[in-house]
């Protein structure tokens, strides 16, 4: 549990490269049972990396965690703030993020919204 709380933290303070750190190569972050969000390691950094330049003020609060086995389970509020682009605001949410571990790097993060 401690390394995707380390991820939370990483995100929370807009730094990709620590984030990505913590993930295998062939990590992924997807939709839970769908589409792939973020392809790999680079896939992610990127991908992130767009999104804190648009939501400059996002954060990820974890409201509920649980570990079970390789998987550890947060219940998340997020907040986006107002984006660069001028595009309307999204409201805050809620998200189930399933964080999937080999050995203590996360190999895929699903997110159930």
């Amino acid at each position: 549990m401690t390394t995707a709380e380390a991820m939370i933290d990483a995100y929370n303070a807009q730094d990709v490269d620590r984030y990505v750190s913590y993930m295998t190569d062939e990590a992924s972050e997807a939709n839970y049972r769908g589409d792939v969000v973020r392809e790999g390691k680079e896939g992610t950094r990127s991908g992130l990396a767009a999104a804190f330049a648009k939501w400059p003020q996002n954060r990820a609060e974890i409201v509920e965690r649980q570990a079970i086995g390789n998987y550890v389970l947060f219940r998340e509020h997020v907040t986006r703030g107002p984006a660069s682009d001028g595009s309307e605001l999204v409201e805050p949410f809620d998200v189930i993020a399933v964080y999937s571990f080999e050995g203590d790097k996360c190999s895929r993060v699903e997110f159930i919204r």
